[in-house]
Order: structure tokens, then C-alpha cells, then sequence
């Protein structure tokens, strides 16, 4: 039997008659109380998950801050539009393509992939390479159980991740040439990492479904790395035999790495990594080895130099 390629799918099957599930107009807005009114008034599809008992007693950024203050190139390279840039992004239907080394290559919606996995909720820390925080209640399951399912061989040592390629839903794949980055955006992990019980795909936060802004309707999230790695908007995930040129690896090699761990003893050519902004906060706070979870994850690196393959 022919394996399946990505590029065989038929593009409109992906984006055929996809039903609002929200509209965003709180980019529009300055009132963070003006936001909260906004989305109080709004139907929201809900999530039944396991809360997360928050054993490290972390202080939860608020919504507003999470919602309007993000990084999606795809929308701008600017913090706060892409709020208002996402607000009529259609994210139902959206199927996810599973391709590579596994057992069964195919395309799977996400509400199929929601009701698969028992959702919980994993309240992480959240660290950006340009030196803001925040902390934030994410909603999904561990990426290990999507892998369980979709079974890799052996030969598998990788997972790529690619964001959607839609230049009608992101304005800056419009822009050609003149795009602020290079498309589709891609990111991976080793089997390792992706199997690491840390390692998250998210479909909600703060109790509800995911907003185009923050990587609707499906997103990865990895707490012990810097939030580039957290690939938004999910389209393919593949299971593969060598690493994966990450986007910003291959935009700018020299100031960004593969594993991309937070380590405040590894500056960016432009910045200090050893404190950071708490969303919210006027001071800075010193950065944690691997975002605080060392304890969990730094025995995955204990052959590798870091300041060599950061």
C-alpha cells in the first residue's frame, strides 16, 4: 500500500466548511475589563478535564494578560494584534495530518482527537527568549498518549511539528517575500523529549477552548523550553529519522539552537537569559535552569554541552 504524503491531502478538505466557534473582538478593546465582558457574553465550547492541585503553589497569570499579549508571526510580529488580526479565524473543522514512521499515517479532526484523551490541566511556567514570563493553566493531555496511539517504529529518533500554511487565515504567509519569517513554521523534539511526561498538547486554557492568538485549536506546549518551541495552530505532526530544521534555527542559526532549554547561564547574543518579566510585574526575577522542572529534565541532557547545542 502507497504511504500517504502531506502533500497529497487535498488542501480543501482541511478548510471546507469550518464553523466559527468564536469571535474575537476584544483586540479591538483597551479595557482589560472591557475584554472580560466581552468574552463572559461569548458561547464557548466547554472542556471536561482533571485540574491540576498546583503542587508548586505557581501564581496564575490573569486571562487578559495570557490573551492579549502573545507571539504569532503568522498574524504580526507585534504582541498585541494578532488579537485583533485572528478575530474571524476559523478553527472547526481543522484535522491534524500524522505522517512519517508509524504505524497507521493519516488525518485526524481535533474534536476526534479531544474526545480520544482524557483531558487535564498542567499549570506551567511559560518563558519567552526575549525575557517575559508568565504562568498559565493549560488544558489537553501529554504528548506521550498521542504517540502511544500513533505507534512510531524504531526508526523514528524525531517529532516535526508545522504550523498551518494558510495565507487566508494568516496575514503575514500573504506577504511573500516580504513575510517577517519563513513558512510554513516548523519545530521538533527528540523522542525523548516528546515523550517526556512534561511535554503537552493543549487544546484550552483557563477553562475553555484555545483563541486563534494563543494557537487554536491545537498547539504543543514544552515548560522547560523557551516559548518558540511551543509551536501554535497545529497541521502536521511527524514522526521522522533525523532532526528537523526548526524555523528559527534556520532563520538565524547563531542566536538560536535546536533544544532552545531556558538556561540563565547561556545569554542570546542580544540579551540577558538570567532574569526575566512576569507578565504584570515592574521587576525582573531571576531565570530557573530549565524553567524550574531540572528535577525532571535535565538527566535527558547529561551527555550534551548546552552552551555548544543550546
Amino acid at each position: 500500500m502507497k504511504k500517504l504524503n502531506p502533500k497529497d491531502i487535498t488542501p480543501e478538505s482541511l478548510f471546507e466548511a469550518r464553523r466559527h466557534f468564536i469571535k474575537l473582538g476584544a483586540g479591538a478593546l483597551v479595557s482589560s475589563t472591557a475584554v472580560s465582558q466581552l468574552l463572559a457574553k461569548m458561547p464557548e465550547k466547554t472542556l471536561t478535564y482533571k485540574p491540576d492541585a498546583n503542587p508548586l503553589k505557581l501564581t496564575l497569570n490573569t486571562e487578559e494578560q495570557a490573551i492579549n499579549y502573545v507571539n504569532f508571526y503568522e498574524f504580526s510580529t507585534d504582541k498585541e494584534k494578532p488579537v485583533k488580526l485572528s478575530k474571524d479565524m476559523k478553527t472547526s473543522p481543522w484535522s491534524v495530518g500524522f505522517f512519517g514512521e508509524i504505524a497507521k499515517e493519516q488525518m485526524i479532526d481535533v474534536e476526534d482527537i479531544i474526545a480520544k484523551f482524557p483531558l487535564e490541566e498542567r499549570i506551567y511556567r511559560f518563558r519567552c527568549v526575549e525575557g517575559w514570563s508568565m504562568v498559565v493553566p493549560w488544558i489537553g493531555f501529554p504528548l506521550y498518549k498521542l504517540l502511544d496511539y500513533l505507534q512510531p517504529n524504531a526508526n523514528a529518533k524525531y517529532v516535526k511539528f508545522t504550523t498551518r500554511h494558510d495565507p487566508s487565515i494568516f496575514p503575514d504567509q500573504n506577504r511573500g517575500i516580504f513575510s517577517a519569517i519563513k513558512y510554513p513554521y516548523v519545530e521538533g523534539l527528540r523522542m525523548d523529549e516528546a515523550r517526556h511526561p512534561l511535554t503537552f498538547i493543549a487544546v484550552g486554557m483557563y477553562g475553555k477552548r484555545l483563541l486563534p492568538q494563543n494557537g487554536a485549536p491545537i498547539r504543543l506546549v514544552v515548560p522547560w523550553k523557551y516559548g518558540f518551541k511551543s509551536i501554535k495552530s497545529l497541521d502536521l505532526i511527524e514522526c521522522v529519522t533525523q532532526e528537523p530544521l526548526n524555523t528559527w534555527q534556520a532563520e538565524n542559526p547563531k542566536e538560536y539552537g535546536f533544544y532552545a532549554n531556558v538556561n540563565p547561564e547561556v545569554d542570546h547574543p542580544r540579551w540577558t537569559q538570567a532574569k526575566e518579566r512576569v507578565l504584570g510585574k515592574l521587576g525582573k526575577q531571576a531565570t530557573l535552569p530549565f524553567n524550574g522542572y531540572a528535577k525532571e529534565v535535565a538527566h535527558l541532557y547529561k551527555d550534551i554541552d548546552l552552551r555548544k547545542f543550546f
